[in-house]
């Protein structure tokens, strides 16, 4: 029995090109790399545990004591559909409101393109008056399902 081992004279492999492709380099680079993303993403995205509330779509109970206020673009208040003439009319007829046993809730409809400081004004004339429950009315986005309760 024998076996060829292959003579130097052959001259079969010399200068013979390898065509594969050495992956282990590949291999070590994506370990590497792999080990510090492990390492990294928890420490990026460690932020303060917070319990956030979560999205709520329920429909408005109207009751006759609540108070549904008004603003408009240009800044306007309207009390239920009354016109108001100034911030200090509003506070008036809300601390008059505030004393009543149970106490109304305020519902505020700010318009979509009125400035935030026509809003704002409402939220502390309610403050100011010692209104506890102040909410907003928003329209429901397009394609939602109503929910019934």
């Amino acid at each position: 029995m024998g076996m060829n081992v292959g003579s130097a004279g052959d001259g079969d492999d010399d200068g013979e090109v390898v065509s594969a492709i050495n992956t282990t380099p590949l291999v070590d680079i994506m370990l590497v790399l792999l080990i510090i993303f492990l390492i990294t993403v928890p420490v990026v995205t460690h932020t303060v545990p917070v319990d956030l509330p979560k999205e709520r779509n329920q429909p408005t109970k109207t009751k006759p004591e609540n108070i549904v206020i008004a603003v408009n673009r240009d800044g306007d208040i309207f009390w239920n559909e009354t016109k108001i003439p100034d911030y200090t009319t509003l506070l008036d007829k809300l601390k008059v409101r505030a004393v009543e046993q149970p106490q109304p809730e305020v519902h505020i409809r700010g318009d979509k393109n009125a400035r935030y400081e026509y809003v704002g004004r409402v939220v502390v004339a309610a403050q100011r008056a010692g209104i506890v429950k102040i909410g907003f009315i928003t329209e429901p986005p397009a394609g939602a399902i109503p929910v019934a309760h």
